[in-house]
């Protein structure tokens, strides 16, 4: 499993204009079963992505394709680790 932060290059403003574009990406990223959680940070500096991929590589060129990654606007940074203990209902996040 990985957990992507984003960390916003631009001005909000420019980001905000790439938000249609991101989103579209986001759900396709569900929609392939790549993306388990994500959300704003808070403060708005940018993001996080709860992820699972097969390999980091695979999961870095996914990232490229963000509008974020493809304008500028954002960095993105990948930590992998496995999760052995979780709350109960979460159980299912082992191992990935």
């Amino acid at each position: 499993m990985f957990i992507v932060t984003l960390t916003y290059l631009k001005p909000v403003e420019d980001v905000d204009a790439l938000m249609p574009g991101h989103i579209e990406w986001l759900d396709k990223g569900y929609a392939d079963g790549l993306f388990l959680a994500s959300g704003r940070r808070i403060p708005r500096t940018g993001g996080v992505i709860l992820a699972r991929s097969g390999s980091e590589i695979d999961l870095s060129d996914y990232l490229a394709r963000d509008p974020f990654a493809i304008h500028g606007a954002a960095r993105f940074e990948v930590v992998e680790f496995s999760a052995t203990k979780t709350s109960p209902g979460l159980e299912a996040l082992k191992g990935l």
